[in-house]
């Protein structure tokens, strides 16, 4: 019985998962408000009825799925970070996430951001979602920040403030990467946001060749903050 009940509880699952990646295609394709319930079950292949079963609304199926995408991004870059020596490297691949995803990426995530930007100033449960996410993209920036000023790396900043501002430069970014502006392109997004992160706190960096799109690791001497 104890097996049964996994088994359909991973059957759920994925058929849940299945549902909030269609939303993601979909909403990608047609934009937020114009992607229907019966759209995201014609892309995953089931009934609208499922579909509602699961996620009770239309919003919240995707506000669910803008904040799996998210998750799955955040997963990924914490294994990535994971196995960067520096507090700085660590900085340098998280703006590299940023502004320079890779050609295995979805290429989207922009994309849902003006979507969810635009609809947070009239919905108020999307806004809610939205502040959310802030939340804990500049935490994560903090925490960073923290991390490598008690390694000696950056210098005594606000951290929490460093975070307010970087966060609202990325996000600056964002919207010229995703318009694709051409006086804004990535690789100039990346660099900009590296030199402003490096002298606000205090360590050295200079531009490298990158092994497919992502940050080499620092080493000390390069991540210490400057006299």
């Amino acid at each position: 019985m104890k097996e049964q009940a996994a088994g359909a509880a991973g059957m759920a699952d994925q058929r849940r998962q299945q549902m909030l990646r269609a939303a993601l295609e979909v909403i990608t394709e047609r934009g937020y408000p114009d992607t229907r319930v019966t759209d995201v079950a014609e892309r995953a292949g089931t009934s609208p009825a499922l579909v509602i079963y699961y996620f009770k609304t239309r919003d919240q199926l995707l506000t669910e799925a803008l904040r799996y995408s998210e998750d799955a991004w955040y997963a990924a870059g914490t294994r990535r970070m994971a196995a960067i020596e520096t507090a700085a490297g660590r900085l340098e691949e998280l703006v590299a996430m940023t502004c320079l995803p890779e050609e295995d990426e979805p290429s989207c995530s922009w994309l849902l951001w003006l979507d969810l930007w635009a609809q947070s100033a009239r919905n108020p449960g999307v806004a809610a979602v939205r502040q959310k996410f802030d939340e804990r993209w500049r935490e994560m920036i903090t925490s960073l920040v923290l991390a490598g000023q008690e390694a000696g790396e950056f210098g005594p900043v606000s951290a929490e403030d460093f975070a307010v501002a970087l966060s609202a430069l990325l996000d600056g970014f964002a919207i010229q990467i995703a318009l694709s502006d051409p006086s804004v392109d990535p690789g100039r997004a990346f660099e900009l946001s590296m030199r402003f992160a490096a002298a606000q706190l205090g360590f050295e960096w200079a531009r490298r060749p990158r092994d497919r799109g992502r940050a080499t690791t620092l080493t000390q001497q390069e991540s210490a903050p400057q006299a």
